[in-house]
């Protein structure tokens, strides 16, 4: 579930960067998961994304725009009924 999560976020990260005309030279993202226990079974309680990229011509502020955008984007963000938590950090 991380793996498709990290993987699914990074092309939602590069489609929203492209449509404000920015192209990333690289993007690299983890997610960790937490699975706790319910009622006989488990659940994903929690979602952490941390992404690192280099986008030329980027600054901080329109990277945050665009990653948070991706978050709320991402076809398996929405699949989870999970907290979903952000670190995005732009490489110069």
């Amino acid at each position: 579930m991380a793996a498709a999560h990290a993987s699914c976020y990074s092309m939602a990260l590069s489609l929203v960067l492209g449509e404000s005309g920015l192209t990333a030279e690289r993007i690299d993202t983890t997610a960790t998961v937490t699975v706790e226990p319910d009622n006989g079974g488990f659940t994903i309680t929690s979602v952490h994304l941390d992404v690192h990229a280099r986008i030329p011509g980027a600054d901080q502020e329109a990277f945050g725009a665009a990653a948070d955008g991706a978050k709320v984007g991402c076809p398996v963000s929405k699949l989870f009924n999970a907290d979903i938590t952000l670190e995005a950090r732009l490489e110069s």
